[in-house]
């Protein structure tokens, strides 16, 4: 094996026997001895890279990654012909490689994290990672190792039995085709290019969403994401005038050889969907906010298909606002403040869930989403009463309701919208949804009739036409990842929270982050958004465009601000651009300026 250079020193290489041997050297040393193992070791039919050891057995563990010639591995080129079936087999692999992982009683003696063994596996969604790589010369997985120590004595036979008998017999199992089920492998490969087939014809279809026949919405409670079983599980009956029928390019499944699926379609406009309490209403919306992302077989919405640019909105007290022109929404502030270039470091919900839809739409959303229990009451709708009340020159909020339409009209952006309580938006809908005992109905007839017989006389008060300003230019130098002596240093603490230098983005109200992979990712994105497209000139959008086209050319691995060579680049995984410009508005010390175009 060639000897290869990183950093400042020179890494090993060696073949499996000359492992042995350093570890039986440093057997019983203290923990620092660990690091003569970096480099490269060539077992004959796979090699292993030792890329970053721990610096004590309390440290994150050690990373490494294992890696098989594909004439080796014998993956048949089908399964990755095409980048959406490449990250599916990639996918699936990092699952099965870390089902073959030793756990419990097998981790072995030791302190810390001695023995742990791990890959980045993830969970109901399936999402492109840095697990796992697949290409026609090679398959490799990125794993995590807890080196084994008493206290920080190195437990070198512990290892040993570790990296030189159980990764080998893991290696045989995950990383070689002829030890794969071949039909559960290309079941699960085709059910995710299946949904992504579904999401690219959304749009030709007059479709923001999809939801197939059969499909299993409701978990098993509410901390967990896995479907829920027995009786209490309806199945989902799509409704007879939304139905749909599309023809796939694979199976739906292999229990169901048919390539033709059946389901609700959710035309573009505004959708209202209505119903009693517990009747399904924000399982529809929690299933289509992550339908964004594909997911796997049996897990009852893996059917369920949202257009890629929906976006899950909220009301979000208290948190920061930088220049965002929330006049569509709210104006005429007392003492004079001005809402066109709206900032706050404290926002209310109102002006929170007003800021959160124009930084949607400047993002690119095209599909918004939305439920009443997480809005605020007063952005959503006045009532004839209130307006018979408190005048409109008093009242500088202009509802959702007084948009919502005119955000399909002139920008061409679509809203599903949970109502359970107020029928005022049955006037604005272009179709009402009834959720009963999680069955849906198109009620929309139905809607107009006593939208007619039971008038309101609410009016109309919002200005016509306000301009729509998403121009918004973010500043470089107020993005400072630096911590202490490190000049980059930033880490994802929570699945909603990261540290971002000194200071943490709060991303509990960015709902539609699934994984801890992806936030470590969306923290990681911001940086590079900043570094290196950032140019204080660049309006938000232009640099989340550039931001995407950068991953999709050179990939998730250079999200690692000192990402060398090949080596282990930690764990990403993929979020939306929705995700990162969410986070770096969230960014307290950030600065935007308003564009020449406003």
């Amino acid at each position: 094996m060639e000897r290869t250079t990183w950093g400042k020193g020179k890494r090993r290489a060696g073949s499996l026997d000359d492992l042995r041997r350093v570890l039986h050297r440093i057997d019983g040393k203290g923990y620092k001895a660990y690091k003569d193992l970096e480099g490269g070791y060539d077992f004959g039919r796979f090699s292993l890279h030792v890329d970053h050891v721990q610096g004590d057995p309390f440290a994150a563990p050690s990373m490494l990654r294992v890696r098989v010639p594909m004439n080796l591995a014998g993956f048949p080129e089908g399964l990755f012909g095409n980048s959406i079936r490449r990250m599916a087999l990639e996918d699936f692999i990092a699952r099965r490689f870390g089902a073959a992982l030793p756990s419990g009683p097998d981790r072995g003696p030791g302190s810390g994290k001695s023995g742990l063994v791990s890959i980045d596996a993830g969970g109901q969604e399936v999402l492109e990672r840095t697990a796992c790589r697949v290409t026609p010369h090679w398959v490799e997985v990125r794993i995590y190792v807890g080196l084994p120590a008493a206290g920080r004595r190195i437990l070198g036979r512990q290892a040993e039995r570790i990296l030189c008998e159980q990764l080998p017999r893991t290696a045989e199992k995950g990383l070689f085709w002829r030890n794969y089920p071949r039909r559960e492998t290309e079941g699960f490969v085709g059910c995710v290019e299946n949904q992504e087939f579904i999401r690219d014809s959304l749009q030709r279809l007059g479709l923001v969403a999809f939801v197939a026949d059969g499909s299993i919405l409701p978990r098993e409670r509410g901390n967990s994401q896995q479907p829920l079983a027995g009786e209490r599980a309806v199945a989902f009956r799509s409704p007879e005038g939304l139905r749909v029928s599309l023809d796939l390019p694979n199976p739906v499944s292999t229990e169901r050889p048919e390539t033709r699926i059946t389901g609700m379609g959710i035309p573009a406009g505004v959708t209202l969907v209505v119903g009693g309490g517990y009747h399904g209403k924000s399982t529809l919306l929690q299933a289509l906010q992550r339908g964004v992302y594909p997911h796997i077989p049996g897990d009852g919405r893996e059917y369920t298909v949202t257009c890629t640019d929906a976006v899950k909105i909220r009301a979000e007290d208290g948190r920061r606002v930088e220049k965002v022109d929330i006049s569509p929404f709210i104006t005429n502030l007392p003492h004079g403040l001005d809402t066109t270039a709206f900032s706050t470091d404290n926002a209310s919900g109102s002006t929170s869930q007003a800021a959160n839809i124009v930084e949607a739409l400047e993002s690119g959303a095209r599909l918004l989403l939305l439920d009443e229990d997480t809005s605020a009451t007063n952005f959503m709708v006045r009532d004839v009463r209130m307006q018979s009340l408190v005048h409109k020159d008093f009242e500088p909020i202009t509802p959702f309701i007084e948009r919502v339409r005119e955000i399909h009209r002139t920008l061409g952006v679509s809203t599903i919208l949970v109502m359970g309580g107020c029928g005022d938006y049955f006037e604005v809908a272009d179709r009402v949804i009834m959720m009963r005992e999680y069955v849906p109905e198109d009620v929309t007839d139905r809607a107009r009739e006593v939208a007619r017989l039971h008038a309101t006389g609410r009016r109309q008060e919002a200005a016509p036409g306000p301009a729509w300003r998403l121009d918004r230019i973010p500043i470089p130098e107020s993005f400072d990842p630096s911590r202490g002596r490190r000049s980059v240093k930033i880490d994802a603490k929570e699945i909603d929270l990261v540290l971002y230098g000194r200071h943490p983005i709060d991303l509990r109200g960015v709902e539609q982050i699934v994984d801890f992979s992806q936030t470590r990712a969306v923290g990681a994105a911001v940086h590079l958004a900043a570094s290196r497209f950032m140019d204080g000139r660049t309006p938000l959008r232009e640099v989340l465009d550039r931001v995407e086209a950068y991953l999709d050319e050179h990939g998730l691995d250079h999200l690692d601000p000192f990402h060398r060579g090949e080596r282990h680049p930690g764990s990403f995984a993929r979020p939306r651009r929705h995700e990162i410009a969410a986070a770096a508005n969230r960014l307290r010390p950030v600065r935007f300026r308003i564009g020449p175009g406003s």
